[in-house]
């Protein structure tokens, strides 16, 4: 009985939705039109939003981010800066930056294109927030092997098939876990032609996703119990700022840091990212800017997606660390 009430509601929301929001007509045209107070319509409207059928975006418009963009491109060599404003809530901030990164994408895929695919959360938010309509035949390759612990939503496989559903093409698996027991053993997978034949693929993409670690204990990597909070603490107080796609440890110099974690990883290394043309790095939480300055600094990163807040403290946190 309900059921087909609740469809009518929602194709009456829909339908004022794309009203108001992509044809531009006024609410008082809309309640005439469909023949309700505006009242209903103005309701209407608010639980669009709250059911997901609306998804509001606020964008600095470009001349505000221009500024900013221009000081990023000549300190770090950067190609583009994508910034969003603050948000309080950790899940709308991470939502804001990742659809940054979706329209870029969309700006930026052809046919044929092949996009190198890391892990965790920021990467994964991408697929969640492509609004647009994607026919691509791409290709959305894993960069690094996968782990139980991570959870489908994180794991680069489930995040490359998202992408690929949502951008057009394919998805390719890099069979492998993400973490190997030594640096021996990981040595030795290396060897597998078919870790080879994967990494190969990835290391000529033409875009690579990524995500920076901030190397707190509460980091995915401490979750998902590959490295210990006795260990990355150890790290810190060595002078590691952060991590790119997971591991590859960095000080806030750029440098490869000195820690017992490195060199455990399967996936594509800071020497193979430098090679491919743009590196997208994505990272909203603002614990991060010191992982991100360190990664700014490895001179591998071509396009940065942050928040403005994390933008102006990577400013002053470089003015601050400057090596003569």
């Amino acid at each position: 009985m309900g059921t087909h009430s609740d469809q009518a509601d929602i194709d009456l929301m829909t339908e004022i939705a794309s009203l108001y929001y992509v044809d531009g007509d006024t609410q008082e045209s809309i309640a005439q039109r469909l023949a309700i107070s505006r009242i209903k319509v103005g309701r209407l409207l608010k639980r669009a939003q709250q059911e997901g059928i609306v998804d509001v975006r606020v964008r600095y418009h470009p001349s505000v981010s221009a500024e900013i963009e221009q000081e990023f491109k000549q300190r770090f060599g950067l190609q583009r800066l994508l910034v969003a404003p603050e948000n309080k809530v950790p899940d709308v901030q991470r939502a804001n930056v990742a659809s940054l990164v979706a329209d870029h994408l969309f700006r930026t895929l052809s046919d044929g294109s092949i996009v190198a695919v890391g892990m965790g959360r920021n990467v994964g938010a991408v697929a969640d927030n492509a609004f647009g309509d994607g026919k691509y035949r791409c290709s959305f390759i894993c960069a690094i092997g996968g782990s139980v612990h991570a959870g489908e939503y994180m794991n680069p496989d489930h995040i490359c098939r998202r992408l690929a559903a949502r951008f057009g093409g394919e998805s390719e698996t890099l069979y492998a876990p993400a973490l190997a027991q030594s640096s021996e053993l990981r040595d030795a997978i290396y060897e597998n032609v078919t870790v080879k034949t994967s990494l190969d693929r990835a290391r000529r993409a033409d875009i690579a996703l990524i995500g920076v670690g901030d190397l707190s204990e509460s980091s995915n990597m401490v979750r998902m119990g590959w490295f210990s909070p006795k260990e990355v603490a150890e790290a810190r107080l060595d002078g590691t700022v952060g991590d790119m796609m997971g591991y590859d440890f960095i000080d806030i110099h750029g440098h490869s840091a000195n820690t017992t974690m490195q060199g455990r990883i399967i996936g594509l290394s800071i020497s193979d990212l430098r090679r491919i043309p743009d590196v997208v790095a994505i990272a909203s939480e603002n614990t991060k800017a010191a992982g991100i300055l360190g990664a700014l600094r490895t001179g591998a990163i071509d396009t940065l997606a942050t928040s403005v807040t994390n933008a102006q403290t990577i400013l002053s946190l470089d003015d601050a660390t400057k090596t003569a």
